[in-house]
């Protein structure tokens, strides 16, 4: 007997796959303690995007989170997803950030590091695996699974030697995109086995219908480890469910030994959860089945239908997925996972809103083409090159991308100032700097309180404390029903606490800390320069023309706070020349001139949301 080991995905991939990484930790008290008695091999708990969509969307503390399920968690190693240099982010961090937030990450409860580059780069993973060396953690080498002209058998060998060179524990073969198919499978992991000889740990994800196959034929082959997710969070765009799994391997070589009865009931919990928050579930459909043509990874292809109906350009969908892989084919093939997978994805969105291909360019693609996310798979199409990068030259190909960030912890140490209490918070700053900020801000102590006890005094609460009834007695509910002696939820400016008591639980409601002094709400600096004017019932010179927001997105005149705007009322302007930047789908999107002029009229105020096709300025043509 050989028994397949189990990775549960159900904390971390499965519910940032279907549910837009929206799973909160009043959702896992629960259930905690069981999923630990399962017997899994791990639990992916951390990184890929809950990091900072615990801080931009769910206004919790992702380093928190990790400590509160490790501690009802003991029995079973914790597992993150960690981006290489990237960390949990989507550029490049310093060394020394990398090396303390690796060391952090132990620390607080990881176990098992799965470090993957989205190039395969091998620079790109050299300091985080030497920071999982340093402090005892096991090192998972992932390798980016794709399919394209470039990437061959014997190049996936390579990289995985090098991994294993690095100190590599075991090997993961990291199919993000569904493209396996089990006879690829099989081979794949033959190689791995032969060739490099660590255990290897398989993790596919469901979209077209391949993930259980591919399992079965890995399992043969001799994979030591599969990754599933809880049946309410599988299927679709996530990986198969466990339930299914477990039972699929029973009286085989590969019986996982896994208690069905255990896995049934943890699912009946999930399914509640799902019902009650009104979540989708995994289903796979004809667009997630062309997978095997656009390549799109189901997170990535959720991202895209979310990117979309913020433009509300939700029908353009067919002609993205069209034009992404037109979009990776000339810019080398680079497999299709954060953060190259927004990077192609939104140029190839912005491609097709604004009619005009590689028109608009993100710093995010330009930078990518410079060679500074590491080296492209393939050759880039050279006119795209030169038309992008213009006189600005390629990275010398001796030079690692990340020695060229030389941010230090003292600096952001020093930034973030009193609202970091610990080195957690000033890394937290170091990665995501708005989001951070925004949030140490909000809990600082001292923030104003009133409490309202359980009972008929919760009905008292007032509309205006952005406080609702139900999910506070929701909360009560989790906190009697469980061993749980606080769950923390905060939305609509307000914070829910409920803690145990002595006889019963009570609910505070803590109003907002307020905006620092630095940047009051209606400071004279707030206000827009008075160059600006926003004057749509003006006439106009019939000789002006106008530049309009190819997409949603946030307008900045500047490139930095506290930077010389890129342009005045007044200036002239050079064909290509940077006139502004339009922040939208995460990404930094530079909006040029088309031609020379002067600009007469800047038509939004700095920092301002846009709507697609608002009047970004007036300018008057030269010539």
């Amino acid at each position: 007997m050989r028994p397949v080991h189990i990775m549960d995905t159900t904390l971390r991939d499965a519910h940032q796959s279907l549910w837009a990484t929206r799973m909160q930790v009043a959702d896992m008290l629960p259930i905690l303690g069981k999923m630990d008695s399962v017997g899994y091999w791990s639990l992916e708990v951390w990184g890929g995007a809950t990091f900072d969509a615990a801080l931009r969307f769910l206004n919790e503390n992702p380093w928190e989170r990790l400590r509160v399920i490790k501690k009802y968690c003991p029995r079973t190693p914790l597992q993150m997803l960690l981006r290489g240099q990237n960390l949990v982010g989507y550029r490049h961090y310093s060394d020394e950030i990398v090396t303390r937030f690796v060391h952090a990450s132990k620390r607080n409860g990881i176990d098992v590091f799965r470090i993957f580059d989205a190039l395969n780069d091998i620079r790109n993973v050299e300091v985080s695996a030497a920071a999982v060396k340093e402090c005892g953690g096991l090192f998972e080498g992932a390798i980016s699974y794709t399919v394209s002209p470039v990437h061959t058998l014997d190049s996936y060998i390579e990289y995985a030697l090098e991994l294993k060179e690095l100190g590599a524990d075991t090997i993961a073969i990291k199919d993000m995109a569904g493209m396996l198919t089990p006879f690829r499978t099989e081979k794949m992991v033959r190689a791995l086995k032969d060739e490099v000889g660590l255990p290897v740990h398989v993790h596919c994800h469901y979209i077209g219908g391949m993930a259980p196959m591919n399992y079965l034929k890995a399992a043969e082959a001799g994979a030591e480890i599969i990754d599933t997710a809880v049946v309410a969070v599988a299927f679709g765009s996530s990986q198969p469910a466990v339930e299914m799994i477990v039972a699929a391997l029973k009286e085989s070589p590969y019986d996982t030994g896994l208690d069905l009865d255990l896995l049934f009931e943890i699912a009946e919990y999930w399914e509640d959860v799902r019902r009650r928050k009104k979540l989708k579930r995994g289903v796979t459909s004809l667009m997630h089945m062309e997978v095997f043509s656009h390549q799109v990874p189901g997170g990535m292809l959720s991202n895209l239908v979310s990117q979309l109906e913020l433009q509300k350009a939700g029908e353009r969908l067919p002609d993205v997925l069209k034009e992404i892989p037109k979009v990776r084919a000339e810019v080398g093939f680079p497999p299709l996972v954060t953060p190259l997978s927004q990077i192609v994805g939104t140029q190839a969105v912005i491609n097709v809103l604004t009619g005009k291909r590689w028109a608009v360019v993100p710093q995010e693609m330009k930078d990518y083409i410079r060679g500074l996310y590491g080296k492209a798979p393939g050759s880039m199409d050279p006119e795209i090159v030169a038309k992008v990068l213009g006189k600005d030259e390629p990275l010398a190909p001796d030079v690692r991308p990340g020695s060229l960030v030389t941010t230090t912890y003292a600096e952001m140490e020093a930034e973030i100032g009193d609202l970091a209490h610990s080195e957690e918070d000033v890394l937290m700053y170091a990665l995501f700097p708005n989001e951070a900020r925004n949030y140490l801000t909000l809990h600082q102590e001292g923030a104003e309180s009133a409490v309202f006890m359980m009972g008929e005094e919760i009905d008292t609460v007032r509309e205006e404390d952005s406080v609702d009834v139900n999910q506070i007695r929701e909360l009560i509910k989790i906190v009697e029903m469980s061993d749980v002696n606080e769950v923390v939820v905060e939305e609509g400016g307000a914070k829910v606490v409920v803690r145990r008591g002595v006889s019963s639980a009570y609910v505070e409601s803590a109003v907002a800390a307020p905006a620092p002094a630095s940047a009051p709400a209606d400071d004279a600096s707030a206000a827009p320069p008075t160059d600006v004017a926003v004057r749509d019932d003006v006439a106009r010179p019939a000789s002006w023309k106008s530049v309009i927001a190819p997409m949603v997105g946030t307008f900045y005149r500047s490139p930095s706070p506290g930077a010389d705007p890129f342009v005045n009322v007044g200036d002239s302007v050079e064909e290509g020349q940077t006139i502004c930047i339009l922040e939208a789908m995460k990404l930094m999107n530079e909006i040029t001139a088309e031609e020379p002029g002067v600009i007469r009229e800047i038509g939004v105020g700095d920092a301002e949301a846009v709507e697609y096709g608002t009047v970004l300025f007036y300018y008057e043509p030269l010539g």
